[in-house]
Formats: structure tokens, C-alpha cells, sequence
């Protein structure tokens, strides 16, 4: 009996590991973009969906449905409500591009239509990850300060908490693709973020954290309109960050000061497709940021 017990549960690992291989997947999406949104943020909505479907394409979606019944009673009146909620998930997650995406755009009249195509590697997920919260705020370190929207001059702050411990890692990625590290802070000497479980962190605040070596920053924008993307990383096991080094904007002006630490757009992806490939626990949060002069 031990003996089949032991072979049942080497089978389930082999079973396990062979759900989470990587694979050669590849996406397309066409997105016709109201005319409130730009053309950086609708080649980014046509990207990720591109990926998202080259994953769905692969390995398929979760489907939910939740309904709600709500009985309401108003002067002796009673009225029933009925609520179905549904949404879907894909079940693999994008591990790293192969070669880069290919864009069409083209208008129609007024309207803006791009087409995305990308090839990359994905995996399938066969767990559920934690579910953490975290919000990008603008020149104030509450929760009701959230915003994607930031004018030239604005403070940005974060806040995080998970259930979980566990290590985090934020990066800004801009227009001209330049990837700076935001956290950990530059005066950390151990390239490790490490936050405990069931606590509201508020990030680039010394207020909010004035014993430890904290980075406070000001988004800027040279040009009328620039976006960024904030790239949230988290894991309850251990990572460092990427290599880094100093700005070249602090060694060539020395009166600057508070630039973060920057990398390369590919090493910055190289980094994190090893982190992904290494700890299928790792998740991953981009969030979107328009910055007007």
C-alpha cells in the first residue's frame, strides 16, 4: 500500500509539472479605440488582448456565473431583484514575447483601429496565486487618492497589503521604453522588498516609513502627453531585483538628484521571464499612467 501511495503521488507531480510547461503560443486582436484614449494606450489595451486571446487560443478560459437574489421592502411593498454576474478568466498566464509584436493602424474617419500580432511563450495555471491589493496614488498616501491620471509635478506614492508575506519588486517603464526601478528603494544594499502579511504598506512615502531608506518621487512629462507603465511584482518566495545601474542623468548633472535606477527594456524583460519561469508563485500587475505636462 505505501508502496502505490508513493507511485500515485510521483504521478501527480509528473502530471503537475507537465501542465506547467511553457509553450509557443501566438495572438491577434483588432481594437477600435474611442476617441478619448490615445494611441500609446490603445496599442498597450491591443497588445495585452492579443496575449490574452493567443493564451485563451491555447489553453482555454474559466467561465463563472454568480447569482444574487435581493428582496427589497418598502411600505409594506415587497419587490425581488434578480442579479446574474458573470466573468471569465484565461487559464495560463504570458511568460515572455518572442521577437516583437507587430502593428497595423489605420483610421477609419475618426476612428482609430490598430491591430495587434504577437508571438510568445506561455504557461498554463494549475493554482490560484495570491490575490493582493495594491492602488497607484496621486499627491496623497490614502486610498482615495487613487489615479492613473497625473499631471507634470505630481507626487506618486502606492499603496500595497497582501495576506500573505512575501517580497516585492515596482518598476516604471515610459514611452521610450526606459525601465527604472522604483522599489526596492536605491538605498537598500540586499536588492529585497520584504513585506508581512495583513499590512497596508505606503510606498516612495518617508512619512509612512521613516526608519527604513525610502525614494520618494515626481512624475514628469517633457512632452504634452507621455505614459508609463507601473510594473507590480510579488511573490511569497524570495527574489532579488534585476541589475540596475545609477542614472546617467545623476553622473552628467551632478545638481540632479533622485533619479531612480535604470535598465534596459530587454534586460528588464530577460529579468522577469527568468523570475516567471523559476517561481510559478511570481504575479504580475501593470497598471497604465498618462502624465500631462
Amino acid at each position: 500500500m505505501k508502496r502505490l501511495s508513493y507511485i500515485l503521488v510521483l504521478l501527480m507531480l509528473t502530471l503537475s509539472a507537465f501542465g506547467q510547461k511553457e509553450k509557443r503560443v501566438e495572438g491577434q486582436f483588432t481594437y477600435h479605440a474611442p476617441e478619448n484614449v490615445t494611441p500609446a494606450q490603445a496599442k498597450a489595451f491591443a497588445l495585452e488582448q492579443a496575449r490574452l486571446n493567443a493564451i485563451a487560443e491555447e489553453f482555454g478560459t474559466i467561465v463563472a456565473q454568480t447569482n444574487i437574489t435581493q428582496i427589497e421592502t418598502d411600505n409594506a411593498q415587497t419587490s425581488t431583484k434578480f442579479v446574474s454576474l458573470g466573468s471569465s478568466d484565461v487559464r495560463g498566464e504570458w511568460i515572455e514575447d518572442i521577437g516583437k509584436p507587430e502593428y497595423v493602424i489605420i483610421y477609419e474617419g475618426n476612428t482609430l483601429i490598430i491591430t495587434c500580432k504577437v508571438k510568445g511563450k506561455a504557461r498554463e495555471i494549475v493554482a490560484s496565486k495570491t490575490d493582493y491589493l495594491v492602488k497607484v496614488l496621486r499627491n496623497g498616501t490614502d486610498d482615495k487618492y487613487e489615479s492613473d491620471q497625473f499631471k507634470s509635478g505630481d507626487d506618486l506614492f502606492m499603496s500595497f497589503q497582501s495576506p500573505v508575506k512575501g517580497y516585492l519588486a515596482v518598476y516604471l517603464v515610459d514611452d521610450d521604453e526606459n525601465v527604472q526601478c522604483l522599489l526596492p528603494y536605491s538605498g537598500q544594499q540586499d536588492g529585497i522588498y520584504r513585506v508581512e502579511a495583513n499590512k497596508r504598506y505606503v510606498l516612495f512615502s518617508e512619512k509612512d516609513a521613516p526608519r527604513d531608506p525610502v525614494d520618494e518621487y515626481v512624475l514628469q512629462a517633457e512632452h504634452s502627453v507621455e505614459h508609463n507603465q507601473i510594473y507590480v511584482i510579488f511573490s511569497p518566495n524570495q527574489f532579488v531585483k534585476a541589475v540596475d545601474a545609477a542614472s546617467a542623468k545623476i553622473a552628467d548633472e551632478a545638481g540632479i538628484v533622485g533619479y531612480p535606477r535604470e535598465l534596459s527594456f530587454e534586460k528588464f524583460h530577460q529579468w522577469l521571464a527568468k523570475c516567471r519561469r523559476h517561481d510559478k508563485s511570481l504575479c504580475l500587475t501593470k497598471i497604465l499612467l498618462t502624465v500631462k505636462k
